[in-house]
């Protein structure tokens, strides 16, 4: 063969393998962040972890799978020594925002939240939505027992009072 036939041989290679490896790489990227915005409930057969969380508003009950992050992990440690009550004020229509009175290890990432997420934010202050908003948080947990409609009318329009316990699971 001629190096005229090489040529476009290889050149065709180059492409279909410059390709591939470009898809591969989207695919990854894409893959990871997917991990990051929706990060893992917590394993309930790791027994560190083997909590839910319950956050009382209103003498109303909220359930929370928690997710198992290192922020998680120190507030479950807080939540063992004692409840926790947060002054949670209200924020733009969507969301309860208050300080938890102390720091936890911080995972941010540019997250879009959906009713019933907890979020940390600035690493001392927790945020309950009721509505979605985007923004960088470490995900804390997301309610399990109410939905959107649940959660507007228990959260009201004004301040509230959040008290965050830990439930043990069996």
């Amino acid at each position: 063969m001629s190096k005229k036939i090489y040529i476009p041989i290889i050149i065709l290679i180059v492409v279909i393998i410059s390709f591939i490896t470009i898809n591969n790489l989207k695919k990854e990227t894409k893959e990871d962040n997917n991990k990051s915005n929706n990060q893992e409930l917590i394993d309930k057969e790791d027994n560190n972890m083997n909590y839910n969380l319950k956050i009382t508003v209103n003498n109303e009950e909220l359930i929370l799978d928690l997710v198992n992050n290192e922020a998680t992990k120190e507030l479950i440690s807080k939540l063992k020594e004692q409840d926790i009550i947060v002054n949670a004020s209200e924020y733009d229509n969507f969301e309860k925002v208050g300080s938890l009175g102390f720091s936890l290890p911080t995972s941010d990432t540019y997250l879009k939240t959906e009713p019933g997420d907890l979020m940390l934010y600035q690493g001392n202050q927790i945020t309950l939505f009721y509505n979605s908003n985007s923004w960088n948080y470490t995900k804390l947990g997301k309610v399990t027992n109410k939905n959107k409609e649940e959660l507007t009318r228990i959260l009201g329009k004004d301040d509230v009072i959040m008290t965050l316990s830990l439930i043990e699971n069996n």
